[in-house]
């Protein structure tokens, strides 16, 4: 039988990867080998609500996941319980804290790890390690010790505060030591599903400093390049003024850790081929979204459904899915689920109906899609979390606050916002999306909105609303990585 290995690298946009400056081996030869998809696009433009798209092959709309309700509903079903039930052994590695038991995302799993702990636990003391200090931090530490397993507790704060920080040990490195020692053990009578999520694109970049010269510009040392702003939420509140040369180099930074993940995903091939599980397994590589760094004068990955954000890699090798074929269809991640399903040969007629994806299995019979549909249903974060991080906002950064929805064919894409917004882009010319064509074009908007109407009309909404009960350990850990609460 077929094993699945769906590896998801967080936060990488689609010029990143196949259309870029960097030098990145491994995917030079998964492109020469397996089959490259030209347009592939997420259904949200960040982790939450996308990795729920890429679970169930839903639409935000549909399975309810977004900054208004932050939390995959366990009434949706997912892919992977359809690969649980078919006697894979189904085995996830996250190094992102959205994608965990607490938001959801934990069912159908057999083996689920947080990378982020050196010994799987409920109970995280990160906070204390990262904010006390001197006797505060002995103090704290000593109150929440006792909170659940103290040996449990104790080593995920030593690991927390003296070691992973410092080894890459909650990152790539060490999510291909633990999968290492996974392919060593396991029992491989019944195939696997292997789902990891790889976080070194997102906010902060910090790539190891080998692998930054050759993509920081001339005469700027990785010292003065770990110096330059990357506080996202300052920056678009006006706070801090940032040049062109700023983003030159935080660009410099984003290629070095996909030049970085680049080489520990070739690492995790040679895993496969080792264990003797190369040749037996479809091998996926994708993003979950993209990625701006200055471009439409936004940092990060929120407020925004341009191709930054939503244009994501797609390679596939393996099976049907060899020979360097490119793709220039339009397909999303949506899709991947009733593809992989297809690639495994697992009929689930109930899963596949209550999808919306369609299955892009070169084998399939499946029409090419017309269009590509993308929505950002609250902002993340909202007014009220930017103005707790930063102050008084001005006037124009409200303008964020608003719900998005985009639909995109070949050649032209429409963003409709809450507040009655429009924006129009001739992408086939235009790509960087810098050119509004809506008062121009009033006839395309109009086809492209009733496109989209129909669309949202043609399927049940979930109920979007109620936030999860979520733990003060993880609000800080998302705070770390950015997402503000």
């Amino acid at each position: 039988m077929t094993n699945i290995a769906l590896i998801v690298m967080d936060t990488a946009r689609y010029d990143s990867i196949l259309d870029t400056r960097a030098k990145l081996s491994t995917f030079e030869t998964l492109r020469e080998e397996g089959t490259t998809y030209t347009s592939a696009f997420a259904s949200a433009p960040w982790t939450l609500p996308s990795h729920g798209g890429l679970f169930s092959g839903r639409y935000s709309s549909r399975h309810g996941a977004s900054a208004a309700a932050k939390r995959f509903p366990e009434s949706v079903p997912t892919v992977v319980e359809s690969f649980a039930n078919a006697s894979y052994e189904t085995v996830a590695v996250s190094n992102n804290t959205w994608i965990s038991d607490e938001f959801g995302f934990a069912r159908g799993f057999d083996t689920f790890r947080k990378n982020w702990q050196y010994i799987q636990s409920d109970v995280d003391l990160g906070k204390i390690a990262r904010e006390e200090e001197g006797f505060d931090k002995i103090r704290g530490v000593a109150r929440q010790l006792f909170d659940g397993n103290p040996i449990v507790n104790a080593a995920n704060a030593v690991y927390g505060q003296f070691v992973r920080k410092r080894a890459d040990d909650d990152g790539a490195k060490g999510t291909n030591r633990w999968v290492a020692d996974w392919l060593d053990d396991r029992d491989d009578s019944n195939p696997f599903f292997l789902f990891i999520n790889y976080l070194e694109p997102h906010l902060e970049y910090r790539p190891p400093e080998e692998y930054t010269e050759e993509y920081l510009p001339e005469g700027v040392s990785y010292a003065e390049a770990m110096e330059v702003n990357q506080d996202a939420w300052t920056y678009i509140a006006n706070d801090v003024e940032m040049t062109e040369q700023d983003f030159e180099i935080l660009e410099g930074l984003y290629h070095a850790e996909i030049a970085y993940l680049d080489e520990r995903i070739g690492e995790l091939r040679r895993l496969l081929e080792e264990a003797n599980e190369w040749e037996d397994t479809v091998f996926v590589v994708t993003g979950d979204h993209g990625e701006n760094i200055g471009d439409h004068d936004l940092m990060d990955h929120q407020y925004s459904l341009h191709d930054t954000l939503i244009h994501v890699p797609l390679v596939i090798h393996g099976d049907a899915f060899t020979g360097g074929e490119t793709v220039d269809d339009l397909v999303q991640l949506t899709d991947l689920a009733p593809t992989l399903l297809d690639a495994a040969g697992i009929e689930n007629d109930e899963f596949e109906e209550q999808s919306q994806g369609r299955s892009f299995h070169p084998d399939s019979e499946t029409e090419p899609r017309e269009y590509a549909f993308a929505e950002y249903l609250a902002p993340q974060p909202s007014m009220e979390a930017l103005e707790k991080r930063v102050g008084d906002l001005p006037e124009e950064v409200y303008e964020y606050d608003r719900s998005l929805r985009a639909i995109q064919s070949e050649d032209w894409k429409l963003i409709r916002g809450s507040d009655g917004s429009t924006e129009l882009y001739h992408v086939a010319e235009d790509p960087d999306e810098l050119r509004n064509l809506t008062a121009d074009r009033p006839e395309k908007v109009s086809e492209l909105e009733s496109e989209l109407d129909t669309w949202l009309d043609s399927f049940d909404h979930a109920d979007v609303t109620g936030d999860v009960d979520m733990s003060d350990e993880t609000k800080d850990r998302l705070e770390d990585l950015g997402y503000l609460q």
